[in-house]
């Protein structure tokens, strides 16, 4: 804003003695500049009062030394720690051991006694897990050249498919290569350095790369039959995009997956541009859910659904810098109808009846009646265009009122999720890439790491072994999710 220039003493008095109408001119006009600063004020504050659990800030930005993190979950009864009928993984003695150790008493521990020739009256067992020595194994595969005694010419047999070189690593070294750089997101350094230690062999980045590049391309048509489902399937589809560096540019990893389906690709576009390039939300006829990126609604053929853990940071973030009671109160209002939904699911109903569809709508509504009467909508200024500023409450409930079906979406269709949780989850692994390696530093690179992603993210939704499932992919046979191979 400019700078405002205060009158000195002496300019005020001399303002005073001529007369009324130029004083109030100057009241009013340093009672505008002090709106303006409070507006800012305002602004400037809440920003610095947005954290983790009040905004879509990621807990990293939080900081140290911010005290206790405040959880939207709310307490349970149960104790902490395992719940009774959970599946535990407690060690357990096996009753076939690969090797037995026996230990031998010699001498009585009390006199000293020989005991060499005394029988055992019983053994105490314990078992230790460990691995053996780990070393790599080298098979030498020998292509038989004979000549023929009819035609004199010579023929050769025929290698085992992959083996195209003198001297190779196998698909399962390989797998832990990318294993390590690609699903743990080691740096390529790091990732040289383990197989070193774990194998005694040293094996370069540009190895771990080429790995990396062939698991990709074994995979694609994998994750092009995933992209094909997504755009098929009756199953609601979680989107969600992030904001990453590639090749120093700003471009987005963008998300579409299910539970048992996981599709990443990267973009230099947010919006309408990237979801044609990428194909899959303006081909769907079934719903979606995201946030409220407020280019998704533009596809008005699709049902609709938003993240309500949004809502409730956002309702989290009202209620504590604005202290309106409406906020929270809605906030439990959306707890109540996820719990409402929770138990009739369980009594094993559909769907809830008409009387509390009517009932929770109205509360909704009569919550934002509530909050509109105490955020009234701010007038235009004088000679301004455009729409005037409002407050973030009175954006919150413009958001709440436009978007109420798809904020209620989880209510009337229960196949819909009561937030965007799964989307989250699946672009939080790109976030950690980005932690470690910065960025990607070309869009070749990018490229690859969605697809890789694409394919092992779907994998462990089929709790099926990610080392096995790349080492499938090198020998050729990548895995194919049953609802693909049909």
């Amino acid at each position: 804003m400019n700078k405002v220039e205060l009158p000195s003493s002496d300019e005020i008095r001399k303002l005073y003695q001529t007369g009324e109408e130029p004083v109030v001119a100057v009241f009013e006009q340093l009672v505008a500049v002090i709106r303006q600063l409070e507006q800012r004020v305002q602004s400037l504050e809440d920003q610095l009062a947005k954290k983790s659990h009040n905004s879509h800030k990621p807990p990293s930005s939080d900081g140290y030394g911010q005290g206790r993190k405040r959880s939207l979950r709310k307490p349970s009864e149960r104790k902490v720690g395992g719940q009774p009928g959970h599946d535990g993984h407690t060690l357990q003695v096996v009753a076939t051991p690969d090797e037995c150790q026996l230990h031998q008493v010699t001498h009585c521990a009390h006199c000293q006694c020989s005991l060499d020739a005394v029988c055992p009256t019983a053994y105490e067992r314990r078992q230790v897990f460990d691995l053996p020595l780990v070393r790599l194994t080298v098979t030498e595969h020998c292509a038989e050249i004979k000549a023929c005694p009819t035609c004199g010419l010579s023929t050769k047999a025929a290698f085992p498919a992959g083996v195209t070189q003198a001297a190779q690593y196998g698909p399962h070294l390989q797998a832990q290569m990318v294993y390590f750089h690609q699903y743990h997101h080691l740096p390529l350094e790091r990732t040289s350095e383990i197989l070193h230690d774990l194998y005694g062999q040293p094996v370069s980045a540009a190895t771990i790369l080429a790995a990396s590049t062939r698991v990709a391309h074994a995979v694609e048509p994998v994750v092009q039959a995933i992209r094909d489902t997504l755009i098929e399937t009756a199953t609601p589809v979680h989107l969600d995009e992030t904001g990453t560096r590639v090749a120093r540019q700003l471009q987005w990893i963008h998300v579409a997956s299910t539970p048992h389906l996981t599709y990443l690709s990267v973009s230099p576009h947010r919006g309408r541009k990237a979801h044609a390039d990428i194909g899959i939300l303006p081909y769907r006829t079934a719903a979606v859910v995201h946030d409220d990126y407020a280019t998704y609604f533009t596809y008005a053929h699709l049902r609709h659904a938003t993240c309500n853990v949004h809502h409730l940071r956002d309702l989290c973030f009202i209620t504590e810098r604005y202290q309106q009671t409406w906020a929270s109160e809605l906030a439990t209002l959306l707890l109540d109808i996820k719990q409402t939904v929770a138990t009739t699911q369980q009594a094993g109903c559909s769907r809830l009846t008409t009387t509390q569809l009517t009932t929770f709508v109205q509360r909704y509504q009569a919550l934002l009646e509530q909050g509109e009467v105490e955020n009234p909508t701010a007038a235009a200024p004088p000679s301004t265009r455009g729409k005037p500023k409002q407050s973030p409450p009175q954006n919150l409930l413009t958001r709440l009122r436009k978007y109420q079906s798809a904020i209620l979406a989880f209510m009337t269709d229960f196949t819909i999720p009561f937030d965007n949780n799964l989307a989250e989850r699946d672009l939080r692994m790109v976030k950690l890439k980005q932690k470690v390696a910065g960025c990607f530093r070309t869009p070749v690179g990018a490229m690859l790491f969605c697809l890789v992603r694409s394919y092992l993210a779907t994998v462990r939704k089929h709790h099926r072994s990610v080392l096995h499932a790349l080492a499938a992919a090198f020998s050729g046979s990548p895995f194919f999710p049953p609802s693909l191979a049909e």
